[in-house]
């Protein structure tokens, strides 16, 4: 991921083990969309005295490029009576996976109606002294940029996990972007 893990706690005790529990899904995540930008969940627990139902809350916020962003929200409820906090994670998680495949699925099939305005690699890494920056593509290969491949001299807007379009060619030291155009705005973190 481009941005670090945030875990909120509402409510609900910080232990070591859920922490682990939580990373080791994220990681899972991962495995699935190599081109993750930032992750974001909220374990809570509303009431302290709920009588039937679910007593916990999770909330995944997952933001990836293409202006697409999964959300999987577990709420109290009557459906399940009182599950532990890790089988409320557990089935998020397994929400949100399934999401994900199916989103990684179309993005790889290339389902798109306007190849204009297709995002094709975030911006990874940028070094704005040195001029120069890293693209991930889709495919999670990494693609060297310099200053003056981007369109319209936005260099100094970008940031990391700003959706772009370019075209490769070969450079001295390998593959290289040129002609680079932005084409989303980075996620702003929640």
């Amino acid at each position: 991921m481009l941005k670090p893990l945030e875990i909120t706690y509402r409510n609900v005790l910080k232990t070591g083990d859920i922490e682990t529990v939580v990373k080791e899904k994220v990681k899972k995540l991962e495995k699935i969309c190599d081109y993750i930008v930032g992750c974001n969940i909220v374990l809570e627990r509303p009431h302290s005295t709920v009588q039937t139902g679910n007593q916990f809350k999770v909330r995944i916020d997952i933001t990836i490029p293409h202006g697409k962003n999964i959300i999987v929200t577990k709420n109290p409820g009557n459906n399940e009576m009182h599950q532990s906090l890790h089988a409320v994670i557990r089935d998020s998680f397994n929400a949100a996976e399934k999401q994900l495949k199916k989103l990684v699925q179309q993005q790889r099939n290339k389902v798109k109606t306007h190849p204009q305005q297709e995002v094709t690699a975030i911006v990874s890494k940028i070094y704005p002294e040195e001029g120069y920056g890293f693209l991930r593509t889709i495919n999670g290969r990494e693609i060297y940029f310099h200053k003056n491949s981007i369109i319209n001299d936005e260099f100094n807007k970008l940031e990391t996990g700003i959706g772009v379009r370019f075209f490769e060619e070969d450079g001295e030291k390998g593959p290289q972007a040129s002609t680079v155009q932005v084409i989303e705005k980075a996620a702003k973190a929640s």
